[in-house]
Protein backbone atom coordinates (compact mmCIF):
# COMPACT_ATOMS: atom_id res chain seq x y z
CA UNK A 1 0.00 0.00 0.00
CA UNK A 2 0.98 3.18 -1.48
CA UNK A 3 2.15 6.44 1.31
CA UNK A 4 -0.66 8.12 0.12
CA UNK A 5 -3.32 5.43 0.77
CA UNK A 6 -2.05 4.95 3.96
CA UNK A 7 -3.21 8.54 4.79
CA UNK A 8 -5.98 8.20 2.81
CA UNK A 9 -7.91 5.32 4.11
CA UNK A 10 -7.09 6.46 8.16
CA UNK A 11 -8.68 9.65 6.88
CA UNK A 12 -11.40 7.82 5.04
CA UNK A 13 -11.84 5.34 8.48
CA UNK A 14 -11.99 8.75 11.00
CA UNK A 15 -14.03 10.58 8.87
CA UNK A 16 -16.66 8.18 8.89
CA UNK A 17 -17.37 8.43 11.83
CA UNK A 18 -17.22 12.08 12.67
CA UNK A 19 -19.36 13.05 9.23
CA UNK A 20 -21.70 10.93 7.60
CA UNK A 21 -21.68 12.45 4.82
CA UNK A 22 -19.10 11.29 1.80
CA UNK A 23 -16.25 12.96 1.44
CA UNK A 24 -13.62 12.95 -1.59
CA UNK A 25 -10.45 12.78 0.03
CA UNK A 26 -8.19 11.73 -2.72
CA UNK A 27 -9.41 15.02 -4.28
CA UNK A 28 -8.32 16.96 -1.19
CA UNK A 29 -5.38 15.61 -0.43
CA UNK A 30 -1.98 17.76 -1.21
CA UNK A 31 1.35 17.07 -1.31
CA UNK A 32 3.31 19.96 0.19
CA UNK A 33 6.52 21.25 -1.82
CA UNK A 34 8.57 21.80 1.11
CA UNK A 35 8.91 18.62 3.26
CA UNK A 36 8.53 20.88 6.56
CA UNK A 37 5.27 21.07 6.29
CA UNK A 38 4.49 17.26 5.95
CA UNK A 39 4.39 14.84 3.49
CA UNK A 40 0.78 15.06 3.35
CA UNK A 41 -1.95 17.66 4.25
CA UNK A 42 -5.75 17.70 4.11
CA UNK A 43 -7.25 20.76 4.34
CA UNK A 44 -10.43 21.16 6.48
CA UNK A 45 -11.94 24.11 5.07
CA UNK A 46 -14.80 22.74 3.29
CA UNK A 47 -16.03 20.62 6.78
CA UNK A 48 -15.74 23.32 8.54
CA UNK A 49 -18.69 25.23 6.27
CA UNK A 50 -20.60 21.87 6.84
CA UNK A 51 -20.26 21.85 10.74
CA UNK A 52 -19.94 25.13 11.50
CA UNK A 53 -16.89 25.24 13.11
CA UNK A 54 -13.43 26.77 12.65
CA UNK A 55 -10.99 25.09 10.53
CA UNK A 56 -8.82 24.54 13.41
CA UNK A 57 -11.73 22.68 15.58
CA UNK A 58 -12.64 20.57 13.33
CA UNK A 59 -9.02 19.53 12.58
CA UNK A 60 -8.60 18.99 16.18
CA UNK A 61 -11.71 16.49 16.37
CA UNK A 62 -10.42 14.51 13.33
CA UNK A 63 -7.24 13.73 14.68
CA UNK A 64 -8.36 12.55 17.83
CA UNK A 65 -10.19 9.96 15.81
CA UNK A 66 -6.85 8.96 13.51
CA UNK A 67 -4.82 5.91 14.87
CA UNK A 68 -1.35 8.18 15.68
CA UNK A 69 0.98 5.08 15.49
CA UNK A 70 0.83 4.89 11.79
CA UNK A 71 2.90 8.12 11.31
CA UNK A 72 5.88 9.54 12.71
CA UNK A 73 3.70 12.93 13.43
CA UNK A 74 0.69 14.53 12.83
CA UNK A 75 0.25 18.24 13.18
CA UNK A 76 -2.61 21.12 12.48
CA UNK A 77 -1.47 24.34 11.09
CA UNK A 78 -4.24 27.21 9.68
CA UNK A 79 -6.82 24.49 9.05
CA UNK A 80 -4.38 21.82 7.47
CA UNK A 81 -3.99 18.57 8.90
CA UNK A 82 -0.39 17.49 7.85
CA UNK A 83 0.81 13.94 8.34
CA UNK A 84 4.57 13.07 8.80
CA UNK A 85 4.92 9.53 7.57
CA UNK A 86 7.60 6.52 9.05
CA UNK A 87 10.33 7.51 6.91
CA UNK A 88 12.50 5.11 7.80
CA UNK A 89 9.91 2.04 8.06
CA UNK A 90 8.33 3.30 4.62
CA UNK A 91 11.70 3.67 2.49
CA UNK A 92 12.49 0.05 3.47
CA UNK A 93 9.15 -1.25 2.19
CA UNK A 94 8.89 1.47 -0.67
CA UNK A 95 12.65 0.32 -1.55
CA UNK A 96 12.16 -3.29 -0.82
CA UNK A 97 9.35 -3.68 -3.52
CA UNK A 98 10.76 -2.18 -6.60
CA UNK A 99 13.97 -4.20 -6.28
CA UNK A 100 11.97 -7.17 -5.93
CA UNK A 101 9.72 -6.39 -8.68
CA UNK A 102 11.58 -4.47 -11.10
CA UNK A 103 10.37 -3.62 -14.31
CA UNK A 104 7.12 -5.03 -13.14
CA UNK A 105 6.21 -2.12 -10.34
CA UNK A 106 3.69 -0.02 -11.12
CA UNK A 107 1.89 -2.93 -13.00
CA UNK A 108 -1.53 -3.37 -12.09
CA UNK A 109 -4.60 -6.22 -13.53
CA UNK A 110 -7.46 -3.77 -14.03
CA UNK A 111 -7.65 -5.23 -18.00
CA UNK A 112 -7.43 -8.83 -16.76
CA UNK A 113 -6.48 -9.38 -20.42
CA UNK A 114 -8.93 -8.10 -22.10
CA UNK A 115 -8.24 -6.72 -25.57
CA UNK A 116 -8.40 -2.79 -26.31
CA UNK A 117 -8.30 -1.83 -29.85
CA UNK A 118 -6.42 1.74 -30.55
CA UNK A 119 -6.86 3.22 -33.90
CA UNK A 120 -3.36 5.44 -34.42
CA UNK A 121 -0.78 7.04 -37.27
CA UNK A 122 -3.35 6.56 -40.05
CA UNK A 123 -1.05 8.54 -42.73
CA UNK A 124 -2.70 8.89 -45.86
CA UNK A 125 -0.61 6.54 -48.81
CA UNK A 126 1.32 7.95 -51.36
CA UNK A 127 1.98 11.25 -48.79
CA UNK A 128 5.20 10.81 -46.82
CA UNK A 129 4.84 11.22 -43.06
CA UNK A 130 5.44 14.37 -41.79
CA UNK A 131 5.53 16.02 -38.20
CA UNK A 132 1.89 16.17 -38.41
CA UNK A 133 1.63 12.19 -38.34
CA UNK A 134 3.92 11.93 -35.06
CA UNK A 135 1.65 12.92 -32.32
CA UNK A 136 -1.22 10.61 -33.40
CA UNK A 137 1.74 7.80 -33.77
CA UNK A 138 3.43 8.21 -30.55
CA UNK A 139 0.53 9.55 -28.54
CA UNK A 140 -1.00 5.91 -29.61
CA UNK A 141 1.95 3.75 -29.32
CA UNK A 142 2.35 5.05 -25.09
CA UNK A 143 -1.55 4.29 -24.70
CA UNK A 144 -1.26 1.17 -26.13
CA UNK A 145 2.03 0.67 -23.51
CA UNK A 146 0.11 2.22 -20.59
CA UNK A 147 -2.77 -0.07 -21.07
CA UNK A 148 -0.60 -2.86 -21.57
CA UNK A 149 0.88 -2.28 -17.90
CA UNK A 150 -2.64 -1.86 -17.05
CA UNK A 151 -3.45 -5.81 -17.74
CA UNK A 152 -4.95 -5.11 -20.96
CA UNK A 153 -3.98 -6.50 -24.05
CA UNK A 154 -3.86 -3.68 -26.54
CA UNK A 155 -4.10 -3.89 -30.33
CA UNK A 156 -2.69 -1.41 -32.66
CA UNK A 157 -4.61 -0.74 -35.63
CA UNK A 158 -2.67 1.47 -38.54
CA UNK A 159 -5.91 2.41 -39.97
CA UNK A 160 -4.42 3.82 -43.39
CA UNK A 161 -5.42 6.63 -45.63
CA UNK A 162 -5.79 4.39 -48.84
CA UNK A 163 -9.59 5.83 -50.06
CA UNK A 164 -11.50 8.70 -51.02
CA UNK A 165 -11.36 11.47 -52.99
CA UNK A 166 -8.03 12.82 -52.56
CA UNK A 167 -6.90 9.85 -54.61
CA UNK A 168 -9.25 10.33 -56.95
CA UNK A 169 -7.33 14.18 -56.97
CA UNK A 170 -3.95 12.05 -57.04
CA UNK A 171 -4.86 9.65 -60.33
CA UNK A 172 -6.34 13.05 -62.09
CA UNK A 173 -3.04 14.63 -61.09
CA UNK A 174 -0.75 11.58 -62.09
CA UNK A 175 -2.62 11.33 -65.72
CA UNK A 176 -2.29 14.73 -66.50
CA UNK A 177 1.37 15.64 -65.39
CA UNK A 178 2.96 12.42 -64.37
CA UNK A 179 6.29 11.06 -65.59
CA UNK A 180 6.72 7.42 -64.71
CA UNK A 181 10.69 7.87 -64.65
CA UNK A 182 10.27 10.15 -61.90
CA UNK A 183 7.87 8.11 -59.96
CA UNK A 184 10.18 5.09 -59.91
CA UNK A 185 12.97 7.07 -59.14
CA UNK A 186 11.25 9.15 -55.99
CA UNK A 187 7.98 7.46 -55.89
CA UNK A 188 6.64 9.02 -52.40
CA UNK A 189 8.35 12.97 -53.06
CA UNK A 190 7.18 13.30 -56.76
CA UNK A 191 3.42 11.91 -56.07
CA UNK A 192 3.39 14.32 -53.47
CA UNK A 193 4.14 17.17 -55.65
CA UNK A 194 1.71 16.37 -57.97
CA UNK A 195 -1.01 16.29 -54.88
CA UNK A 196 -0.08 19.50 -54.05
CA UNK A 197 0.20 21.01 -57.54
CA UNK A 198 -3.43 19.76 -58.38
CA UNK A 199 -4.12 21.41 -54.94
CA UNK A 200 -2.91 24.47 -56.19
CA UNK A 201 -4.55 24.41 -59.93
CA UNK A 202 -7.80 23.55 -58.78
CA UNK A 203 -8.14 26.99 -57.09
CA UNK A 204 -8.29 28.56 -60.52
CA UNK A 205 -10.49 25.91 -62.30
CA UNK A 206 -12.62 24.41 -59.71
CA UNK A 207 -13.64 21.92 -62.92
CA UNK A 208 -10.61 19.74 -61.66
CA UNK A 209 -12.19 18.57 -58.66
CA UNK A 210 -14.96 17.28 -60.42
CA UNK A 211 -12.14 15.37 -62.39
CA UNK A 212 -10.95 14.12 -59.08
CA UNK A 213 -14.09 12.87 -58.08
CA UNK A 214 -14.90 11.40 -61.08
CA UNK A 215 -11.25 9.32 -61.05
CA UNK A 216 -12.36 8.14 -57.25
CA UNK A 217 -16.05 6.89 -58.73
CA UNK A 218 -13.69 5.04 -61.40
CA UNK A 219 -11.77 3.36 -58.21
CA UNK A 220 -14.75 2.74 -56.69
CA UNK A 221 -16.34 1.02 -59.22
CA UNK A 222 -13.32 -1.24 -59.79
CA UNK A 223 -11.55 0.12 -62.62
CA UNK A 224 -8.83 -1.73 -63.85
CA UNK A 225 -5.98 0.99 -64.20
CA UNK A 226 -7.05 2.99 -61.63
CA UNK A 227 -6.82 -0.48 -59.34
CA UNK A 228 -3.54 -1.31 -60.80
CA UNK A 229 -1.93 2.72 -59.92
CA UNK A 230 -3.75 2.91 -55.93
CA UNK A 231 -1.89 -0.78 -55.19
CA UNK A 232 1.29 0.82 -56.08
CA UNK A 233 1.21 3.73 -54.61
CA UNK A 234 -0.44 1.86 -51.42
CA UNK A 235 2.64 -0.35 -51.74
CA UNK A 236 5.58 2.26 -51.69
CA UNK A 237 4.39 4.10 -49.16
CA UNK A 238 4.24 1.59 -46.72
CA UNK A 239 8.18 0.37 -47.34
CA UNK A 240 8.52 3.69 -46.49
CA UNK A 241 6.07 4.07 -43.23
CA UNK A 242 7.83 1.04 -42.23
CA UNK A 243 11.24 2.34 -42.53
CA UNK A 244 10.07 5.60 -39.83
CA UNK A 245 8.18 2.61 -37.66
CA UNK A 246 10.85 1.09 -36.98
CA UNK A 247 13.05 3.67 -36.70
CA UNK A 248 10.73 4.42 -33.50
CA UNK A 249 10.37 0.96 -32.59
CA UNK A 250 6.85 1.04 -33.26
CA UNK A 251 4.64 -1.92 -34.59
CA UNK A 252 1.30 -2.62 -35.51
CA UNK A 253 -1.29 -5.25 -35.37
CA UNK A 254 -3.06 -4.61 -38.31
CA UNK A 255 -2.17 -2.24 -41.53
CA UNK A 256 -5.88 -2.57 -42.02
CA UNK A 257 -6.86 0.87 -44.02
CA UNK A 258 -10.00 2.55 -45.33
CA UNK A 259 -10.29 0.22 -48.55
CA UNK A 260 -10.55 -2.94 -46.43
CA UNK A 261 -13.97 -2.17 -45.89
CA UNK A 262 -15.32 -1.32 -49.09
CA UNK A 263 -16.83 -4.91 -48.95
CA UNK A 264 -17.70 -4.58 -45.50
CA UNK A 265 -19.95 -1.15 -45.76
CA UNK A 266 -23.01 -3.02 -47.71
CA UNK A 267 -23.74 -4.69 -44.56
CA UNK A 268 -24.05 -1.39 -42.79
CA UNK A 269 -26.28 0.13 -45.06
CA UNK A 270 -28.67 -2.88 -44.33
CA UNK A 271 -28.57 -2.37 -41.41
CA UNK A 272 -29.29 0.88 -41.24
CA UNK A 273 -32.14 0.20 -43.33
CA UNK A 274 -33.46 -2.55 -40.89
CA UNK A 275 -33.26 -0.25 -37.66
CA UNK A 276 -35.29 1.98 -40.34
CA UNK A 277 -32.80 5.55 -39.66
CA UNK A 278 -31.26 5.75 -42.92
CA UNK A 279 -33.44 8.59 -45.05
CA UNK A 280 -33.07 10.40 -48.25
CA UNK A 281 -32.04 13.86 -48.53
CA UNK A 282 -32.29 15.73 -51.47
CA UNK A 283 -30.91 12.47 -52.82
CA UNK A 284 -28.02 11.57 -50.10
CA UNK A 285 -28.52 9.13 -47.47
CA UNK A 286 -28.61 10.27 -44.23
CA UNK A 287 -29.38 9.52 -39.99
CA UNK A 288 -31.39 12.09 -38.16
CA UNK A 289 -29.65 12.61 -35.40
CA UNK A 290 -31.83 15.68 -33.74
CA UNK A 291 -33.13 14.06 -31.29
CA UNK A 292 -29.55 13.49 -30.05
CA UNK A 293 -29.03 17.06 -30.20
CA UNK A 294 -26.92 17.56 -33.52
CA UNK A 295 -27.57 20.03 -35.59
CA UNK A 296 -27.20 18.15 -38.53
CA UNK A 297 -27.95 14.79 -39.87
CA UNK A 298 -25.55 12.29 -40.46
CA UNK A 299 -24.17 11.83 -44.24
CA UNK A 300 -24.08 8.29 -44.98
CA UNK A 301 -24.06 8.02 -48.69
CA UNK A 302 -23.55 11.01 -51.15
CA UNK A 303 -26.27 12.01 -53.64
CA UNK A 304 -23.37 10.69 -56.51
CA UNK A 305 -22.94 7.14 -54.63
CA UNK A 306 -19.70 7.82 -53.14
CA UNK A 307 -19.54 6.44 -49.84
CA UNK A 308 -17.74 9.14 -46.58
CA UNK A 309 -15.60 8.57 -43.85
CA UNK A 310 -18.11 7.68 -41.36
CA UNK A 311 -19.27 5.06 -43.50
CA UNK A 312 -15.84 3.38 -43.62
CA UNK A 313 -15.74 4.33 -39.78
CA UNK A 314 -19.14 2.05 -38.81
CA UNK A 315 -17.93 -0.56 -40.98
CA UNK A 316 -14.53 -0.73 -38.77
CA UNK A 317 -15.87 -0.44 -35.90
CA UNK A 318 -18.46 -3.21 -36.00
CA UNK A 319 -15.83 -5.56 -37.79
CA UNK A 320 -13.37 -4.42 -35.17
CA UNK A 321 -15.77 -5.68 -32.29
CA UNK A 322 -16.47 -8.74 -33.87
CA UNK A 323 -12.86 -9.63 -33.86
CA UNK A 324 -11.09 -8.42 -31.02
CA UNK A 325 -13.92 -8.57 -28.54
CA UNK A 326 -12.45 -5.56 -27.32
CA UNK A 327 -13.82 -3.42 -24.20
CA UNK A 328 -12.32 -0.59 -25.13
CA UNK A 329 -12.11 1.40 -29.29
CA UNK A 330 -9.67 4.27 -28.64
CA UNK A 331 -9.15 6.56 -31.76
CA UNK A 332 -6.10 8.20 -31.25
CA UNK A 333 -7.06 11.41 -33.63
CA UNK A 334 -6.28 15.14 -33.43
CA UNK A 335 -9.44 17.17 -31.64
CA UNK A 336 -10.91 18.89 -34.98
CA UNK A 337 -12.56 15.35 -35.68
CA UNK A 338 -14.43 15.86 -32.26
CA UNK A 339 -17.66 16.02 -34.41
CA UNK A 340 -16.99 13.17 -36.90
CA UNK A 341 -16.86 10.51 -33.88
CA UNK A 342 -19.60 12.38 -31.74
CA UNK A 343 -22.04 11.37 -34.99
CA UNK A 344 -20.16 7.73 -35.07
CA UNK A 345 -20.87 6.98 -31.42
CA UNK A 346 -24.76 8.25 -32.00
CA UNK A 347 -25.20 6.33 -35.22
CA UNK A 348 -23.85 3.17 -33.70
CA UNK A 349 -25.90 3.51 -30.80
CA UNK A 350 -29.20 4.01 -32.73
CA UNK A 351 -28.54 1.30 -34.46
CA UNK A 352 -29.01 -0.78 -31.92
CA UNK A 353 -24.89 -1.34 -30.52
CA UNK A 354 -24.94 -1.07 -26.54
CA UNK A 355 -21.02 -1.22 -27.16
CA UNK A 356 -21.03 2.34 -28.77
CA UNK A 357 -20.62 3.76 -24.93
CA UNK A 358 -17.11 1.94 -25.05
CA UNK A 359 -15.63 4.09 -28.82
CA UNK A 360 -13.55 6.78 -27.25
CA UNK A 361 -11.88 9.25 -29.24
CA UNK A 362 -8.78 10.45 -27.83
CA UNK A 363 -7.93 13.63 -29.16
CA UNK A 364 -4.92 15.86 -28.99
CA UNK A 365 -3.99 19.62 -30.43
CA UNK A 366 -2.14 20.77 -33.45
CA UNK A 367 1.83 20.61 -33.67
CA UNK A 368 3.22 23.61 -35.11
CA UNK A 369 6.53 23.82 -36.09
CA UNK A 370 8.71 26.92 -35.71
CA UNK A 371 5.48 28.61 -35.10
CA UNK A 372 3.91 27.55 -38.49
CA UNK A 373 0.94 25.02 -38.84
CA UNK A 374 1.43 21.83 -41.30
CA UNK A 375 -0.53 21.50 -44.19
CA UNK A 376 0.17 19.29 -46.87
CA UNK A 377 -2.55 20.25 -49.60
CA UNK A 378 -0.43 23.97 -49.11
CA UNK A 379 2.80 22.12 -49.50
CA UNK A 380 3.47 23.29 -45.96
CA UNK A 381 5.03 20.26 -44.65
CA UNK A 382 8.16 19.12 -42.39
CA UNK A 383 9.14 15.57 -43.11
CA UNK A 384 9.26 13.28 -39.66
CA UNK A 385 12.25 11.63 -41.26
CA UNK A 386 14.12 14.73 -41.67
CA UNK A 387 13.33 15.16 -38.26
CA UNK A 388 14.27 12.03 -37.01
CA UNK A 389 17.77 11.97 -38.97
CA UNK A 390 18.96 16.23 -37.60
CA UNK A 391 17.38 14.74 -34.15
CA UNK A 392 20.25 11.74 -34.42
CA UNK A 393 22.87 14.44 -36.05
CA UNK A 394 22.34 16.85 -33.00
CA UNK A 395 22.22 13.80 -30.34
CA UNK A 396 25.52 12.35 -32.13
CA UNK A 397 26.95 15.97 -31.64
CA UNK A 398 26.73 16.64 -28.10
CA UNK A 399 27.64 12.67 -27.21
CA UNK A 400 31.08 13.19 -28.84
CA UNK A 401 31.92 16.32 -26.95
CA UNK A 402 30.61 14.92 -23.67
CA UNK A 403 31.83 11.48 -23.75
CA UNK A 404 34.07 10.83 -27.10
CA UNK A 405 35.27 7.34 -25.82
CA UNK A 406 31.60 5.92 -25.91
CA UNK A 407 31.21 2.42 -27.71
CA UNK A 408 28.28 2.60 -30.04
CA UNK A 409 28.32 6.22 -30.21
CA UNK A 410 25.82 6.08 -33.08
CA UNK A 411 23.60 3.89 -31.36
CA UNK A 412 23.14 5.63 -28.22
CA UNK A 413 22.82 8.90 -30.65
CA UNK A 414 19.82 7.46 -32.48
CA UNK A 415 18.46 6.55 -28.73
CA UNK A 416 18.28 10.01 -27.78
CA UNK A 417 17.82 11.74 -30.44
CA UNK A 418 14.82 10.07 -31.41
CA UNK A 419 13.75 9.59 -27.78
CA UNK A 420 14.06 13.32 -27.87
CA UNK A 421 11.34 14.01 -30.52
CA UNK A 422 8.81 11.38 -28.79
CA UNK A 423 9.56 12.29 -25.36
CA UNK A 424 8.87 16.52 -26.29
CA UNK A 425 5.53 15.59 -28.18
CA UNK A 426 4.67 13.24 -24.60
CA UNK A 427 5.73 15.62 -22.36
CA UNK A 428 3.11 18.42 -23.41
CA UNK A 429 -0.93 17.67 -22.13
CA UNK A 430 -2.39 15.84 -24.56
CA UNK A 431 -5.14 18.62 -25.26
CA UNK A 432 -2.63 21.80 -25.56
CA UNK A 433 -1.17 23.07 -29.11
CA UNK A 434 2.37 23.49 -28.83
CA UNK A 435 5.40 24.31 -31.15
CA UNK A 436 8.25 22.26 -31.75
CA UNK A 437 12.01 23.15 -31.98
CA UNK A 438 14.69 20.90 -33.06
CA UNK A 439 17.52 22.53 -31.20
CA UNK A 440 15.57 22.75 -28.09
CA UNK A 441 14.10 19.27 -28.05
CA UNK A 442 17.58 17.59 -28.25
CA UNK A 443 18.93 18.78 -25.38
CA UNK A 444 20.71 17.34 -22.29
CA UNK A 445 19.73 19.77 -19.58
CA UNK A 446 16.17 20.87 -18.96
CA UNK A 447 12.77 19.45 -19.08
CA UNK A 448 13.70 16.79 -22.15
CA UNK A 449 14.06 12.99 -22.85
CA UNK A 450 17.90 13.23 -22.94
CA UNK A 451 17.78 14.59 -19.62
CA UNK A 452 15.71 11.76 -18.13
CA UNK A 453 18.19 9.43 -20.69
CA UNK A 454 21.44 10.90 -18.95
CA UNK A 455 20.06 10.78 -15.56
CA UNK A 456 19.23 7.06 -15.38
CA UNK A 457 22.58 6.33 -17.44
CA UNK A 458 24.15 8.20 -14.53
CA UNK A 459 22.67 5.71 -12.10
CA UNK A 460 23.68 3.00 -14.07
CA UNK A 461 27.25 4.61 -14.16
CA UNK A 462 26.94 4.52 -10.02
CA UNK A 463 26.11 1.22 -9.77
CA UNK A 464 29.10 -0.07 -11.95
CA UNK A 465 31.79 1.82 -10.08
CA UNK A 466 29.68 0.34 -6.90
CA UNK A 467 30.41 -2.89 -8.02
CA UNK A 468 34.31 -2.45 -7.43
CA UNK A 469 33.85 -1.34 -3.69
CA UNK A 470 33.42 -3.68 -0.30
CA UNK A 471 29.48 -4.57 -0.44
CA UNK A 472 27.87 -4.24 3.12
CA UNK A 473 25.76 -6.19 4.42
CA UNK A 474 21.97 -6.27 2.92
CA UNK A 475 20.30 -4.67 5.36
CA UNK A 476 18.60 -1.13 5.84
CA UNK A 477 20.15 1.72 7.38
CA UNK A 478 18.41 4.76 7.70
CA UNK A 479 18.93 7.33 5.54
CA UNK A 480 15.82 8.40 4.58
CA UNK A 481 16.09 11.27 7.59
CA UNK A 482 17.60 13.47 4.80
CA UNK A 483 14.60 15.26 3.01
CA UNK A 484 16.76 14.99 -0.17
CA UNK A 485 16.85 10.61 -0.06
CA UNK A 486 13.18 10.97 1.37
CA UNK A 487 11.40 13.61 -1.60
CA UNK A 488 13.07 10.42 -3.78
CA UNK A 489 11.01 7.97 -1.87
CA UNK A 490 8.03 9.37 -1.99
CA UNK A 491 8.44 10.40 -5.82
CA UNK A 492 9.49 6.61 -6.46
CA UNK A 493 6.17 5.46 -3.86
CA UNK A 494 4.01 7.53 -6.57
CA UNK A 495 4.84 5.70 -9.64
CA UNK A 496 1.67 3.41 -9.22
CA UNK A 497 -0.91 5.95 -8.85
CA UNK A 498 0.42 7.64 -12.19
CA UNK A 499 -0.18 5.20 -13.92
CA UNK A 500 -2.95 4.56 -12.78
CA UNK A 501 -4.08 8.53 -13.72
CA UNK A 502 -2.27 8.09 -17.24
CA UNK A 503 -4.49 4.91 -17.85
CA UNK A 504 -7.78 6.41 -16.72
CA UNK A 505 -7.40 9.68 -18.79
CA UNK A 506 -5.13 8.74 -21.65
CA UNK A 507 -2.56 11.06 -20.95
CA UNK A 508 1.12 10.27 -21.55
CA UNK A 509 2.20 13.25 -20.37
CA UNK A 510 1.47 12.29 -16.70
CA UNK A 511 4.18 9.74 -17.10
CA UNK A 512 6.40 12.23 -19.06
CA UNK A 513 6.35 14.82 -16.24
CA UNK A 514 6.76 12.51 -13.63
CA UNK A 515 9.67 11.08 -15.19
CA UNK A 516 11.23 14.81 -15.46
CA UNK A 517 10.20 15.42 -11.30
CA UNK A 518 11.76 11.84 -10.65
CA UNK A 519 14.85 12.77 -12.44
CA UNK A 520 15.54 16.29 -10.80
CA UNK A 521 14.87 14.78 -7.53
CA UNK A 522 17.55 12.35 -7.75
CA UNK A 523 19.81 14.76 -9.20
CA UNK A 524 19.13 17.27 -6.42
CA UNK A 525 20.31 14.41 -3.92
CA UNK A 526 23.00 13.62 -5.76
CA UNK A 527 24.39 16.66 -5.67
CA UNK A 528 23.97 17.07 -2.08
CA UNK A 529 24.75 13.22 -0.59
CA UNK A 530 28.10 11.05 -0.93
CA UNK A 531 26.95 8.10 -2.76
CA UNK A 532 29.74 5.45 -3.11
CA UNK A 533 30.97 5.99 0.46
CA UNK A 534 32.01 2.46 2.18
CA UNK A 535 30.03 2.17 4.97
CA UNK A 536 27.15 0.47 6.49
CA UNK A 537 24.94 3.53 4.37
CA UNK A 538 26.31 2.05 0.85
CA UNK A 539 23.20 -0.78 0.75
CA UNK A 540 20.67 1.47 1.56
CA UNK A 541 21.95 4.49 -0.73
CA UNK A 542 22.52 1.84 -3.75
CA UNK A 543 19.03 0.02 -3.17
CA UNK A 544 17.76 3.61 -4.00
CA UNK A 545 20.03 4.07 -6.97
CA UNK A 546 18.61 0.99 -8.74
CA UNK A 547 14.95 1.65 -7.56
CA UNK A 548 15.26 4.96 -9.21
CA UNK A 549 16.98 3.49 -12.29
CA UNK A 550 14.05 0.56 -12.62
CA UNK A 551 11.58 3.13 -12.73
CA UNK A 552 13.24 5.51 -14.61
CA UNK A 553 13.65 3.05 -17.56
CA UNK A 554 10.35 1.77 -16.90
CA UNK A 555 8.66 5.01 -17.84
CA UNK A 556 10.60 5.61 -20.40
CA UNK A 557 10.26 2.23 -21.81
CA UNK A 558 5.90 3.65 -21.51
CA UNK A 559 6.44 6.57 -23.59
CA UNK A 560 8.12 4.47 -26.14
CA UNK A 561 11.43 5.71 -25.61
CA UNK A 562 15.25 3.43 -25.09
CA UNK A 563 17.33 4.15 -21.91
CA UNK A 564 21.11 3.74 -22.83
CA UNK A 565 23.18 2.70 -19.95
CA UNK A 566 25.68 5.30 -20.73
CA UNK A 567 25.80 8.19 -22.82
Amino acid sequence: MSLENVVVQELKRALSIYISDEVQVENLLERPKNSSFGDFSFPTFSLAKVKHKSPNEIASEIVALINQNLFKKINIVNGYINFFVLREKDSEKILTEINQKKADYGSNNEGNGQNVTIDMSSPNIAKPMSMGHLRSTVIGNSLANIEKKCGYEPVKINFLGDWGTQFGKLLAAYKMWGVPEEIEDQPIETLLKLYVHFNQEAKKDESLNDLGRAWFKKLEDGDSEALKLWEWFRKVSLQRFEEIYNDLDIHFDSYDGEAFYNDKMAAVIDRLKTEGILEESQGAQVVDLSAEGFDNPALIIRSDGASLYITRDLAAAIYRKNKYKSVKSLYVVGSEQKQHFAELKAVLKKMGYSWAEQVIHVPFGLITFNGKKLSTREGRIVLLNDVLNKSFELALKQIEEKNPTLENKELVARQVGYGAVVFHDLKNDRLENFDFKLDEVVQFEGDTGPYVQYTNARAQSILRKASKLVQPTEKYVNIFEDDSAFDVIKLLDQYPTVIRQAEKKYEPSAIAKYSIQLAKSFNHYYKNVRILVEGDELFSRLQMVRAVSYVLQDSLSLLGVKAPSEM
